[in-house]
């Protein structure tokens, strides 16, 4: 990675992939999209408590597509229940970047499908990634890989440059059903910029960048595979009541090792 490319990513917070996924990688993550809404009902039928992984689109108005299958807002730990997504974390296009970015020892924090049914997709509010995530410090990576076209019709990411260093502040409720693009009101949203891409590119932003999503009220869903990454220097601040160990799935470096436990001091 050139020093000028993270000179930008250091004074934007956001850094641009073009081009990661082939037509077939993209084709694949498709079939495998269509697999997972069918396993979504499979395990709501028989009750089983993995089917809370897979959430409904709160906002759609139906809570099934045209085809029985239930309307999908996101699927949350996609490596447990797909090899292909969990696969996707280690792309051999994608990891290098990442560790140019935070180091050669990557850990896997977050491995999430996110959803936009056409017509129904919901908005993101403004958020940090960080305001939600129990890690210390908030320089965790996360990656956005577009699988297909994400334009402003459809919900594409929006971000605020050079917003991650503004430090870690709270932001309420993020899924909305309405194009709201924030409830607070001390927030300059002039600087605010759309981030579409073509299916098979990706955005990496800092998890203190401040971004959102609108409404998809398009005719074309907006799927995206989302990772997010950290280097093991990252302290694990579980609040009260939460596990005070956690394992996280070792990405590149680190021996080889498969998992890297974190304790809590």
């Amino acid at each position: 990675m050139s020093a000028d490319v993270q000179r930008f990513f250091e004074e934007q917070g956001y850094l641009i992939v073009e081009d990661l996924l082939s037509d077939d990688e993209l084709d694949a993550c498709q079939h495998e999209i269509e697999r997972l809404h069918a396993l979504a009902a499979e395990l709501d039928e028989a009750g089983k408590p993995e089917a809370r992984q897979f959430q409904r689109e709160p906002h759609a108005g139906v809570a099934q597509r045209d085809d029985g299958l239930p309307v999908l807002r996101k699927v949350e730990n996609t490596g447990n229940y797909s090899d292909l997504f969990g696969d996707l974390a280690r792309h051999s296009r994608l990891v290098p970047v990442i560790q140019g970015l935070i180091g050669n020892d990557l850990l896997l924090f977050r491995s999430t499908l996110m959803l936009k049914p056409a017509h129904h997709g919901s908005a993101h509010a403004l958020h940090q990634d960080s305001a939600y995530w129990p890690m210390d410090p908030p320089t965790l990576v996360t990656v956005s890989i577009a699988l297909n076209d994400a334009t402003p019709e459809n919900g594409c990411i929006q971000v605020i440059p050079g917003s991650h260093k503004w430090g870690l502040q709270e932001w309420g409720q993020i899924t909305r059903a309405d194009d709201a693009v924030t409830s607070r009101q001390d927030i300059d949203i002039s600087a605010r910029i759309d981030v579409p891409l073509r299916a098979g590119s990706a955005v990496c932003f800092h998890s203190l960048m401040v971004h959102g999503s609108g409404a998809n009220q398009s005719p074309n869903p907006r799927n995206t595979a989302l990772y997010a990454y950290f280097s093991p220097q990252v302290r694990y601040t579980p609040k009260e009541g939460q596990p005070r160990e956690r394992s996280f799935p070792v990405v590149a470096g680190l021996d080889g090792r498969r998992d890297h436990t974190l304790v809590a001091d």
